[in-house]
C-alpha cells in the first residue's frame, strides 16, 4: 500500500496537491456526464481519512471507527423504535447516548489531566450531525434510514474536522441529484473562487496575523503586564487571526464540496460588518450558531413556554440565551474563560434585545441613519473583539499563570 503522509486537513500546501489529483476524475465525470461515481467517492473518502487519522494519529483513527460504529447502531435502533413508538424518555436517552462520547472527551482531561482515548479531530461536528438526525427522526422529518447514507453523511471528508455542519436532508438531496454539467460549471467556478480566497485568508493574512504579529504583541503584553495598549493590540490581532484562519479553512471545505458537486452551506458572511450581536451570530460560524439555535434554543424555548415555566416570554428568552451560550462555552472546554465567553455573549444578546424593544417604542425620537449604522458596526466589532480576547485564554496566561 502507498505510504501517504499524515496531514491535518487543509493545513499543508501538499494536501491540496493530493486533493487536486484525487478530485480530477470526479470533476471530469461531473463536468462531462453530470454523474457521480459513488464507489470512487468512497475510495477518495477512505484515502483522505487515512491521511488525516492514520500514521502518528492512528489512535484517533481507531477512536473514529469505534465512534462511527457506536453512532450508527444507536441511530439505527432509534429509527426502528421511532417507527413504532415515540416516548420522550427513549428520545432523551438516545440523545444522551449520542453526546456521551463527546462529554467523555471533554470531561476526562479536566478530571484526569490527560486526553481521552475516545477523542479524535472533529468529534464535535460528527456529534452535532448525529444528534440532529435523532431529533429530526423524532420530529418525523426523516422518514428513512439508510446505514450507508448515514455513514456517508457523517464521514463527508471535506467538512469532517471543523465543519461547516451540514443538514442531513439537504446533503441527501445532493447525493441523489448530482448537478447537471451546466450547473456544475457554476459549482466549479465557486469552488475555485473559494480555494483562492481561502489561500489568501489562511496562508497569507491569517499567517501574518497569527505567526508574525501575534507572538510579538503577546510578548510585549506579558512584559508590560496588566491592562495595557499592548493587550489591546493583542485583542485586535488575535481577532483578525481567528477570523481569517477559520474562515480560510471553511472556504477550503466548502470549495472542496463544490468540486465534488455538493452545495455545502457557507460558514461566514462578513461578520465584522454586523450592526448588533444578534446579527453577528447570523454571520459568524453560521452553521454552528444555526445548529444551536434550531436544536437547543428553539426546543428549550418551546418547552419553557409550553410548560409555562416563566410568565414572561422575555424572561424565558433571556434564560434560553444564557443556557445556550453557557452550553456553547462548555462545549469549547471546561475553563473559566470559555464559560466567561459564553456568559458575556448571552449578556450582550439580552442587552441587545432590550435595546431593540426600547428602540421600537421610541423610534421617532431615536435617529437612524448611515452614521448611527456605522457607529453600531464599530461598537459591535469592538464588543466582539473583546469577547475573542476572553476566548483566547490570553487573560488566563497574563493574570493567573
Amino acid at each position: 500500500m502507498i505510504d501517504f503522509p499524515h496531514m491535518i486537513p487543509y493545513a499543508n500546501p501538499i494536501y491540496f496537491i493530493y486533493l487536486l489529483i484525487a478530485l480530477t476524475p470526479m470533476i471530469l465525470t461531473l463536468l462531462i456526464k453530470g454523474k457521480r461515481w459513488s464507489w470512487y467517492q468512497v475510495l477518495v473518502t477512505v484515502l483522505f481519512l487515512y491521511m488525516s487519522f492514520g500514521g502518528e494519529d492512528w489512535k484517533q483513527g481507531v477512536a473514529l471507527i469505534v465512534y462511527v460504529i457506536w453512532q450508527t447502531i444507536l441511530v439505527w435502533f432509534y429509527f426502528h423504535y421511532r417507527q413504532k413508538k415515540n416516548t420522550s424518555i427513549i428520545f432523551y436517552l438516545a440523545v444522551f447516548l449520542a453526546i456521551l462520547p463527546l462529554v467523555l472527551v471533554k470531561v476526562v482531561p479536566f478530571v484526569s489531566g490527560h486526553a481521552s482515548l475516545l477523542g479524535f479531530l472533529g468529534i464535535s461536528y460528527l456529534t452535532f450531525k448525529s444528534v440532529q438526525i435523532i431529533m429530526e427522526m423524532r420530529d418525523g422529518s426523516i422518514k428513512e434510514y439508510n446505514i450507508f447514507r448515514y455513514i456517508e453523511f457523517l464521514l463527508f471528508f471535506p467538512t469532517i474536522s471543523s465543519g461547516p455542519i451540514d443538514r442531513y436532508r439537504r446533503f441527501e438531496k445532493d447525493v441523489e441529484n448530482p448537478p447537471t454539467p451546466e450547473k456544475y460549471v457554476d459549482f466549479l467556478g465557486k469552488g475555485i473562487h473559494n480555494f483562492f480566497l481561502g489561500f489568501l485568508y489562511k496562508f497569507i493574512i491569517g499567517y501574518y496575523f497569527g505567526q508574525v504579529l501575534m507572538p510579538v504583541v503577546a510578548k510585549m503584553a506579558v512584559k508590560t503586564g496588566g491592562f495595557s495598549w499592548e493587550l489591546v493590540a493583542y485583542m485586535y490581532i488575535y481577532s483578525m487571526y481567528l477570523f481569517f484562519d477559520f474562515a480560510g479553512y471553511s472556504l477550503f471545505a466548502v470549495g472542496t464540496s463544490y468540486l465534488m458537486g455538493y452545495d455545502t452551506p457557507i460558514n461566514f458572511n462578513k461578520p465584522f460588518l454586523s450592526w448588533n450581536i444578534k446579527e453577528f451570530w447570523n454571520r459568524w460560524h453560521m452553521t454552528l450558531s444555526f445548529w444551536f439555535r434550531d436544536y437547543v434554543y428553539m426546543r428549550l424555548m418551546f418547552t419553557l413556554i409550553k410548560k409555562k415555566v416563566f410568565k414572561s416570554r422575555i424572561v424565558a428568552s433571556n434564560v434560553g440565551y444564557f443556557a445556550l451560550f453557557l452550553l456553547m462555552g462548555v462545549w469549547h472546554g471546561l475553563t473559566w474563560y470559555y464559560l466567561a465567553y459564553g456568559f458575556y455573549h448571552a449578556a450582550l444578546i439580552c442587552l441587545t434585545d432590550a435595546w431593540l424593544r426600547f428602540k421600537k417604542k421610541h423610534k421617532e425620537q431615536i435617529p437612524s441613519n448611515k452614521f448611527t449604522h456605522a457607529f453600531a458596526i464599530f461598537l459591535t466589532f469592538n464588543a466582539v473583539c473583546f469577547s475573542f480576547l476572553i476566548f483566547s485564554g490570553f487573560l488566563d496566561t497574563l493574570f493567573f499563570k
